[in-house]
């Protein structure tokens, strides 16, 4: 099946998936079954299986899933069997919190370059990186054929930072401005706004 014809929701839920088949091989267990998978992620066991189909055949009737199989086989699915390399623009509070967070290279991906415009953090370092001033964004990066990009600028000035990443070779990019951004339909966009996802949840709390 081709990738564009797996709904996005299935997407967004298999590294759910990955992180969970983890958590039972750190707690020793070799096989699980689409109903227990299901309780741990409050799903029903159809709901798995139905995903899962959209990528063939997993497990065995009465014998559930070799954990490790499928969480090889879901990583190569999310491309996971790499070390994905991305660039980040802005380094205010966000940026600064996201280059001395180590969960990033735990899972796979390397922050290689961070740029500002700011005289305060140009030529600091955050984590292991110097910070690099924006105005070499093009000469700097453009030739490392990174995919993905992280934007956490503000709002008024991520459009033009999203361009200049595309026009890069920029393939993904996490955007944490608040703002919706215009990309190429080649091009992914996955928004980081906290503030919606609070503003979501009040409305449950009358």
């Amino acid at each position: 099946m081709k990738s564009n014809d797996v709904p996005e929701i299935v997407i967004s839920r298999l590294p759910l998936y990955v992180q969970t088949l983890n958590q039972l091989l750190r707690e020793g267990k070799s096989v699980v079954s689409s109903s227990e998978l299901g309780d741990r992620l409050k799903m029903t066991s159809s709901q798995i299986r139905r995903d899962l189909s959209h990528f063939g055949g997993f497990g065995k009737q009465g014998t559930g899933y070799d954990i490790i199989s499928l969480m090889e086989t879901l990583r190569n699915i999310l491309n996971l069997n790499q070390i994905w390399q991305v660039v980040l623009v802005g380094v205010g509070h966000v940026g600064q919190a996201l280059l001395n967070y180590d969960g990033f290279s735990r899972k796979g991906f390397e922050i290689i370059a961070a740029f500002d415009e700011s005289p305060k953090v140009i030529g600091k370092k955050f984590g292991n990186l110097e910070v690099k001033n924006i105005d070499q964004l093009e000469s700097e990066f453009c030739i490392l054929k990174v995919d993905i990009g992280a934007i956490t600028v503000p709002a008024e000035n991520a459009q033009a930072v999203c361009d200049r990443l595309v026009n890069c070779g920029i393939r993904a990019i996490l955007n944490y401005a608040p703002t919706a951004l215009e990309v190429p339909e080649d091009v992914q966009v996955s928004n980081i706004d906290p503030v919606l996802k609070l503003q979501k949840m009040t409305y449950y709390l009358k």
